[in-house]
């Protein structure tokens, strides 16, 4: 009955109520958005378009969705992709865990006790989920929301009923903390700052890789990953780090999620890393 009306597909019969064929013409397909590009500069010569040139050709072909910052204060040196896109924060959280821990301890004006230290240790070295149910049910949502406002995270919201990672971060907001961590500020104390950075010198070497990947000898490696596989978008596979030396002092976050496999996740990362790395010791 349809078949007279169907043209090869390109109207459709639509039943009404009263038994009716009416064919609609099917509406032409909206042209796909342009791709986000990578967008950097910088105050040294021509860093800015190698960057954005190499950073491009690092995830060219590559599946999934890539958000990438980059901070040079040495150069004054800035990239970004998809700065604002949210991703599941999966254990890259556990930093602003930790920052949050300290931030209230230095407003009581006391030291993390034992306890606090032992679970912040075997959080951030060990990537420890049960340590970091018991610090985020500790502070609780007014005082994890309390330091994302002093920090300026405007973009960072917790995830809900204790599932901290599901907290949804960005770019931005990540490269805020990373930033807060490498060089003096009014939320963080001198001491804060140094313990969480050693903390994620320490990182077991089997959770090194992402950012780290690359790195030129004699710069120092601070790092923070996560890994998380949910039934829509795959894998999410994250790398935050601070890196200092070579005459350059940076921070780096990239964010992926719709990797096939975590190896998959890592590898697109890596080749991140390994550029950015290589521009900034060339500079």
């Amino acid at each position: 009955m349809t078949s007279g009306i169907s043209r090869r597909g390109r109207v459709l019969a639509a039943a009404v109520g009263t038994g009716v064929l009416v064919p609609l013409i099917a509406a032409a397909t909206p042209a796909a958005a342009a791709a986000p590009t990578v967008t950097c500069s910088s105050a040294k010569a021509g860093l800015a378009a190698k960057l954005k040139k190499d950073i491009t050709a690092a995830l060219a072909g590559r599946k999934g969705t890539v958000a990438v910052g980059l901070y040079d204060r040495s150069t004054n040196t800035t990239c970004t992709l998809r700065a604002s896109s949210a991703y599941d924060s999966a254990s890259v959280v556990k930093v602003t865990v930790l920052a949050a821990l300290l931030w209230d301890a230095k407003k009581s004006n006391r030291y993390l006790t034992d306890r606090e230290n032992s679970l912040a240790k075997a959080m951030i070295t060990k990537s420890d989920n049960a340590a970091t149910s018991t610090l985020w049910k500790q502070l609780g949502m007014t005082k994890i929301k309390g330091f994302l406002s002093a920090a300026g995270m405007t973009q960072t919201k917790p995830g809900a009923n204790g599932y901290w990672g599901l907290t949804q971060i960005t770019v931005t907001d990540e490269q805020k903390l990373l930033k807060l961590l490498t060089a003096k500020n009014a939320v963080l104390s001198d001491n804060s700052r140094a313990y969480i950075v050693k903390l994620m010198g320490q990182v077991v070497s089997s959770q090194r890789w992402g950012t780290p990947y690359g790195v030129p000898s004699g710069v120092t490696v601070a790092v923070k990953n996560g890994w998380l596989q949910r039934s829509t978008n795959g894998w999410r596979v994250h790398s935050v780090g601070a890196f200092k030396g070579g005459g350059h002092d940076y921070v780096m976050t990239v964010l992926t999620h719709g990797n096939s496999t975590m190896n998959y996740g890592i590898t697109t990362i890596q080749a991140v890393a390994k550029v950015i790395h290589k521009d900034l010791a060339a500079s």
